[in-house]
């Protein structure tokens, strides 16, 4: 595609003539590489919980609150760089921004399946790995501010239930494949030697016992097969829409500038791991948006500073608070327990109670342990699954409603799912309780995921063109948190031998969310079916 045509200057779809004739078919087209892209993001970003359980299982020298924190950072990075990925679109263009995000995930792609190949890895090079991770987590910002400048207002909860549905696919391809390459030494001697299993570990085809062969390093690897050709589908089949983007420079300056907001990114979410030490999640956290903020609208240039400060408007609408708070219940709570997920069941499920002659109790390992690698990717599948279903049934009730009705479900799913972490726990069988703890976290994830798809399509109808980007760039980046903060809850948690409160603590916000998105959109009726 040459220059000219990547970049269109006129662009009206809510013209109904425009949009048959020819804005449908461009819409699609960036669509459709949109969506792989922002899958592949999603499996770099959140691999973590699959490499730290195999981790375990293979004896690197590394605790468990360790392997959290590697989960847990690049959680942190992701949420964080969705902030500054949110203001991409109108500074670089989609085409620029979609292409150089994607062919960034190259780094940390390459990067762990170099480290993973030796055990004696420092720990640091580890976490900056996953730190780099985060960025397919920011890439969901900017992917869906810039499919939703493509489509009409009729077709919001389509166009962004598919691209955030579909990308959301990429945590259960990511689950499935992992385990799968591991298995198996695809690229041969230039991967390096396998490792043997020192516990039995498991994939969707089986269970693999201790002193088995595995590439670990594969799980790094293999994203480079899907990142290479993506980018050149990024480059030559998308395109900036120059009247969200009037000045994006040339592709040189526009990459600059995505690099530096990414930058001020990685600074702020190194800035949140160090305050970590010191300050609680709680305190952390705020402190890594402020900074991420206050460093944003730092930023010099006669065209840079102008555009950034004009989003900032944004955080003028009470709306935009409560959607966002909103969307940390829907979608942060689907990537909050995809990524703690894995480990959560090898930890609670992989021990069991000991009672012993003189009446001592202690935890022992379970031999008969369900594998974290064999069930954890069927939650986000079907709350992947679900979500472009939550758009359509959206459009058709309206988003508010269904999201009022999946939040019920969620305060009471969260609620059985403590009370049966906490049984599991403490019982010298905790297999008998695995059943209707994988069927409950189901529940969860499929009321998210189609939570998912009913708060995008109210933001697509709350706010207008210009506010619309950049809101839901900037809920999806807190939203993110998610998958910083549930791995960081339950594994405290568990640590204190007390699962159940991190659920039960999911539940309280859940209550509150229902409440405030009854006053604000359901109290008067005025956002039952619009939006």
């Amino acid at each position: 595609m040459s220059k000219r045509n990547a970049d269109i200057k006129e662009w009206n779809v809510e013209d109904a003539q425009f949009w048959e004739q020819e804005g449908k078919h461009i819409a699609n087209r960036n669509l459709w590489i949109s969506i792989p892209s922002l899958l592949v993001g999603f499996a770099v970003w959140m691999m973590w919980g699959m490499i730290t359980t195999q981790m375990q299982n293979l004896g690197f020298p590394f605790t468990t609150d360790q392997l959290f924190t590697l989960t847990a950072t690049a959680g942190l990075a992701g949420a964080t760089l969705r902030i500054p990925a949110s203001f991409m679109l109108r500074l670089a263009g989609g085409r620029n921004t979609i292409f150089l995000t994607t062919a960034l995930l190259m780094i940390p792609a390459a990067g762990t399946g170099i480290a993973l190949m030796n055990q004696g890895t420092p720990f640091w090079i580890f976490q900056a790995l996953a730190l780099l991770s985060g960025i397919g987590g920011g890439n969901f910002a900017c992917s869906m501010s810039n499919i939703s400048s493509f489509y009409p207002k009729s077709q919001q909860g389509y166009a962004l239930g598919m691209n955030a549905g579909l990308g959301n696919f990429g945590v259960t391809t990511m689950q499935i494949l992992v385990p799968l390459v591991m298995t198996v030494g695809i690229f041969g001697v230039i991967a390096g030697a396998p490792m043997e299993l020192q516990s039995a570990s498991g994939t969707l085809i089986g269970r693999i016992e201790a002193g088995t062969e595995t590439w670990i390093q594969n799980a790094g690897f293999i994203w480079l097969i899907f990142l290479i050709p993506l980018a050149f589908a990024g480059w030559f089949g998308m395109n900036n829409l120059r009247p969200i983007t009037p000045s994006p420079g040339s592709p040189l300056q526009a990459f600059g500038k995505i690099l530096g907001l990414y930058g001020v990114g990685v600074v702020a979410t190194v800035i949140g791991l160090v305050a970590l030490t010191w300050l609680s999640m709680w305190f952390a956290l705020p402190l890594t948006i402020v900074v991420t903020l206050i460093m944003l609208r730092l930023i010099p240039g006669e065209e840079i500073k102008p555009n950034i400060q004009k989003q900032f408007a944004i955080f003028n609408d009470k709306h935009t608070w409560s959607m966002t708070l909103l969307y940390i219940l829907t979608f942060g709570s689907f990537i909050g327990f995809s990524a703690a997920l894995p480990l959560s069941i090898t930890v609670i499920f992989g021990n069991m109670m000991d009672v012993a002659a003189d009446g001592t109790i202690s935890r022992v390992v379970n031999p008969e342990a369900p594998s974290a690698l064999t069930w954890s990717w069927i939650g986000p599948f079907v709350g992947a699954l679900v979500r472009p279903i939550g758009g359509w049934i959206a459009d058709k009730l309206g988003g508010s409603l269904v999201t009022q009705i999946i939040t019920i479900i969620m305060v009471f799913a969260s609620v059985a799912a403590g009370y049966v972490m906490m049984l599991a726990y403490n019982a010298t069988d905790p297999n008998q309780y695995f059943w209707i703890f994988m069927l409950l976290f189901i529940a969860l994830f499929t009321a998210s995921g189609i939570g998912n798809g009913s708060t995008f399509r109210s933001i697509g109808f709350i706010f207008d063109a210009q506010k619309k980007g950049p809101v839901l760039g900037w809920t999806a980046a807190v939203a993110g948190y998610g998958s910083f903060i549930a791995p960081v809850m339950i594994g405290d948690q568990i640590k204190a031998g007390t699962p159940e409160v991190a659920m039960y603590g999911f539940a309280v916000f859940y209550a509150i969310c229902l409440v405030i998105n009854w006053w604000f959109y359901l109290r008067k009726g005025a956002y039952v079916k619009n939006p």
